[in-house]
């Protein structure tokens, strides 16, 4: 596996897992453009790569999700599906996600 293919495999790691313990700024520097509107939901979830393809500076990564997002009010909403994210490698190395479309679907 080439270095780039496992750092991005690292920084999908790393963002399920500070999703999952309320760690809005980890995952906010895992984003070329974050938002802060995350801040109060908690995420739960899984997720499966089923290909990642490096193109220079530039990669993207199809995945499947299934994940239990929580509301502050406590209303639970159940998704899973199919992600393409297009993540961008700055100048130190370090990949960010800059583009992400999902087909997440409620379920039941």
């Amino acid at each position: 596996m080439h270095d780039d293919e496992r750092a991005i495999r690292d920084l999908v790691s790393t963002w399920m897992a500070a999703s999952q313990a309320g760690e809005v700024a980890t995952v906010l520097g895992l984003m070329a453009e974050a938002s802060q509107a995350m801040k109060d939901i908690r995420f739960e979830g899984s997720y499966d790569i089923r290909e990642i393809k490096v193109l220079g500076d530039w990669a993207y990564l199809r995945n499947y999700i299934a994940m239990t997002v929580t509301s502050p009010g406590g209303e639970q909403m159940r998704r899973a599906g199919y992600t393409l994210s297009i993540l961008r490698k700055q100048p130190d190395g370090k990949w960010v996600l800059a583009r992400d479309a999902n087909l997440l679907m409620n379920v039941s």
